[in-house]
């Protein structure tokens, strides 16, 4: 193991924030319903996480084949309006199933119903991510589906996957772990070959990760095991690590916690804070522009500060709440770019104020910085 991968592993043991996703081979007995069993087996070793420091967010898929238990069908529906019944039938019980098993060590839940669309508006984005950051402080855990009953894609198995990368990048957690049917990634099918090894840790980025996993079709860590891949690759865009690992295996999640070899982990190539850095500065289109006065050139690009209302001289542009906008020197120089938590017609209202001052002009606050130093890069 080199000394980079070493140091990372031990991001397991030290890591504070984890989004761990359950998907439905494991969740269901069979397709006889909801597997309470087990599901109350998990709960306790999240409420032991809990114990240990760690803030969850769980994402759990099963609604659908809750759904189908509960109105007596045999066969998965084929058409959308019956898929999305079903989900919304079946949701009640899969929350339900998550809140009585919680309750028993004490913890609170809250259902969170998300759409891919909820994540890609800049707008619906940041308010989910106040959500979540909130119940987190609460100390409740979000247990977070797909609205199902809404979406107008086919509803697919792998989805969540890709869903608790983005949950992971949302709430800018240390680690994503996905829990499925298998003991993790092989380097070949291990139903054809005799001396397929399990692969304990590979970069993320890793191309030859994409042949392991799409070795073979019909068992779901197999066809599902490229969406795992994939997700830990989106996970890794904020610096997250992620762990597939076999939902079976005894304590999965707390040797985990215990830096054991179990499972697979996949690791980003950057720490989180420099990977989301480079994502801000690379990857967002820029809507407008703020003009600083010196003291807050000097603040945020020497003393790595947030910027706050009071530096800026000037706001130019049209730009929502959560849209990227660069910071100006008073001579037109660029020094940085950031996600602003206002909006171009309420910065124009709080300029040169104090951050005390913003809710008695704007009626509200949003934040006290106009952009906050993690969401902030020089240029």
């Amino acid at each position: 193991m080199s000394d980079a991968l070493l140091a990372e592993r031990g991001r397991l043991s030290g890591s504070q924030r984890w989004v761990v996703k359950i998907g439905s081979a494991l969740l269901t007995n069979d397709g006889q319903g909801l597997d309470k069993t087990a599901i109350s087996g998990w709960v306790d070793q999240l409420a032991a996480l809990k114990k240990q420091g760690i803030e969850l967010v769980l994402v759990s898929s099963g609604s659908v084949a809750e759904g189908m238990t509960r109105l007596g069908l045999k066969e998965r529906p084929h058409h959308l309006h019956e898929l999305q019944a079903a989900a919304a039938v079946g949701q009640m019980g899969l929350v339900q199933t998550w809140e009585t098993a919680f309750q028993r060590h004490g913890l609170h839940t809250a259902q969170v119903l998300l759409t891919h669309d909820d994540l890609s508006d800049r707008k619906r984005y940041l308010n989910a991510r106040s959500t979540l950051r909130t119940l987190v402080d609460f100390d409740v855990i979000p247990v977070i589906n797909e609205n199902d009953t809404v979406v107008t894609d086919e509803i697919r198995f792998g989805d969540n996957d890709t869903l608790g990368a983005l949950v992971a990048n949302l709430v800018e957690a240390d680690g994503l772990i996905i829990l499925t049917d298998q003991l993790g990634l092989f380097d070949k099918d291990p139903r054809k070959h005799e001396d397929a090894r399990l692969v304990f840790e590979a970069p993320a980025s890793d191309p030859d990760l994409d042949i392991m996993a799409s070795g073979g079709a019909g068992v779901l860590g197999r066809g599902g095991m490229l969406t795992k891949i994939r997700a830990a690759r989106l996970a890794a865009r904020s610096g997250a690590f992620t762990v597939i690992v076999g939902g079976r295996i005894k304590d999965a999640l707390l040797r985990l916690r215990a830096e054991e070899r179990v499972g697979t982990l996949l690791l980003p190539r950057q720490g989180r804070q420099l990977a989301r850095k480079q994502w801000l500065a690379g990857h967002l289109q820029v809507r407008g522009q703020l003009i600083l006065d010196e003291g807050a050139v000097t603040s945020v690009s020497s003393r790595g500060r947030s910027l706050l209302s009071v530096g800026v001289h000037e706001v130019r542009g049209a730009f929502r709440r959560g849209e990227m906008v660069s910071c100006l020197d008073m001579a037109g120089r660029e020094i940085a770019r950031g996600l602003v938590n206002y909006s171009a017609e309420d910065v124009g209202k709080i300029l040169r104020q104090p951050s005390d001052k913003i809710e008695g002009i704007l009626g509200y606050v949003n934040e006290p910085e106009l952009v906050n130093r993690d969401n902030l890069v020089l240029v």
